[in-house]
């Protein structure tokens, strides 16, 4: 059976595991990455942010600077689970990172660091995307809204084995310099102007006060 999208793709992976355990009692090693990054990637799940803000100018930001992230390079995912398996280590681990919380703000932060383009964030609250009919993962990369548990997975026992996470920055510029031709045309980029427009009349004509933060937002809740 094959897995064609999110409603058996998760039940199906359970079911392999306890396949696997039953199989194989005691002698099993589950290792659950989450979200794996890196050059050539080719689901631009990861690379479009930093495709997008090396491009520069206004960049849509989503949710909160503070929301949570998580993703794991593929290389160093492959590097620790080769150890573990010359270890024969068992059990179940979550395999992502990065090893301390990271807010979205933090993430976007990291990458315009390490590409240094002219670009600035415009932040675009849930509510918001929300109403404009885009959703958080499927439509918003890395970003899964802020009471998802997606990005909230525990990974001590992944660190006390070793698991550890190159810098940000480095899979970072890999990834744009890699990745350029491809992602330029995501369709979330596409609708980028638009979500931006909309936002900012929204933001004008609500005397409350605007929706949007600015960059600066994400360096004080990161």
């Amino acid at each position: 059976m094959k897995a064609g999208g999110y409603k058996t793709y998760g039940p199906l992976k359970a079911l392999s595991e306890k396949e696997a355990e039953k199989w194989f009692p005691g002698k099993t090693l589950i290792i659950r990455p989450g979200l794996i990054v890196g050059p050539r990637d080719e689901t631009d799940r990861f690379t479009y942010w930093p495709v997008r803000i090396d491009r520069g100018g206004e960049v849509l930001a989503p949710g909160s600077p503070g929301d949570p992230v998580q993703f794991i390079d593929a290389r160093d995912l492959a590097e620790w689970t080769i150890r573990m398996a010359e270890n024969r280590e068992t059990g179940v681990y979550n395999a992502t990172g990065p090893a301390k919380p990271l807010g979205i703000g933090g993430m976007l932060d990291g990458i315009k660091a390490a590409l240094k383009p002219d670009a600035k964030f415009t932040w675009v609250s849930e509510e918001f995307l929300t109403e404009q009919k885009v959703q958080p993962w499927s439509d918003t990369p890395v970003w899964t809204g802020k009471e998802s548990g997606l990005a909230r997975a525990k990974i001590d026992r992944a660190l006390s084995k070793g698991l550890t996470f190159r810098p940000l920055a480095r899979s970072t510029s890999e990834i744009a310099r890699r990745s350029y031709a491809r992602t330029r045309n995501r369709s979330f980029s596409r609708v980028e102007e638009e979500i931006l427009a909309a936002s900012l009349c929204d933001a004008c004509a609500r005397p409350t006060g605007p929706r949007l933060q600015h960059e600066k937002s994400s360096r004080q809740d990161r």
